[in-house]
């Protein structure tokens, strides 16, 4: 890479878009594949869908696996 090229001109693509964040979900609730509960996403949800309690273990487990 070319360490004296312009920063603002670097990437020319300009901003980024932010993500878009769901709405809220007025049909039925997708299970949690680990505890059956519902969780906060709709059932039209692709994958595997956590509820917040075991996505947050889940997050924990995959942090602290050094």
């Amino acid at each position: 890479m070319d360490e004296t090229q312009d920063p603002e001109t670097y990437c020319q693509g300009g901003p980024v878009a932010a993500a878009a964040t769901p709405g809220p979900v007025d049909g039925p609730f997708a299970e949690c594949v680990l505890c059956r509960r519902p969780t906060e996403y709709p059932e039209s949800t692709r994958g595997s869908t956590l509820c917040p309690v075991c996505e947050w273990q889940e997050a924990q487990r995959t942090a602290c696996s050094g």
